[in-house]
């Protein structure tokens, strides 16, 4: 019975387009930031290294290096301050986690990439689950 009222009240919180990645995609996460009266949107790109929770609770971890210096940001899927995600690169992981990432810096930080099955060319993740769910 709590089950089907919590969902009936997340359902109404949930985005209706939720963009497709997964663990080891470089994305670039467009934010909503309020300065003033003034809203501008500000990208934070980086490799995805967790994922976590479901429905309205579902968040992602983004990394990437700054001046040298490791910096992680947490951001819920469905939170209206997220204006879009972009998948820029799509990467080969076997772990559902990636936090050995942390203790890595430099080349050892690279994954492998994706590749397309059928040209051998590489492909966004997003991309080519959208282009095989239309034909």
């Amino acid at each position: 019975m709590n089950h089907k009222i919590l969902a009936a009240v997340e359902a109404s919180s949930l985005k209706s387009e939720v963009p497709v990645f997964q663990i080891g995609d470089t994305v670039d996460v467009h934010t909503r930031i309020l300065e003033g009266e003034k809203e501008r949107v500000q990208i934070f790109n980086g490799v995805v290294i967790a994922k976590s929770g479901a429905g309205s609770r579902e968040m992602f971890t983004v990394r990437r290096i700054v001046a040298g210096e490791g910096v992680e940001r947490k951001f819920p899927i469905h939170s209206p301050k997220i204006a879009k995600i972009e998948v820029k690169r799509s990467g080969v992981s076997r772990r559902a986690k990636l936090y050995y990432l942390r203790d890595r810096s430099g080349k050892s930080t690279r994954l492998r990439e994706k590749r397309d099955e059928t040209t051998g060319a590489t492909k966004p993740a997003g991309k080519a689950k959208k282009a095989a769910a239309a034909t």
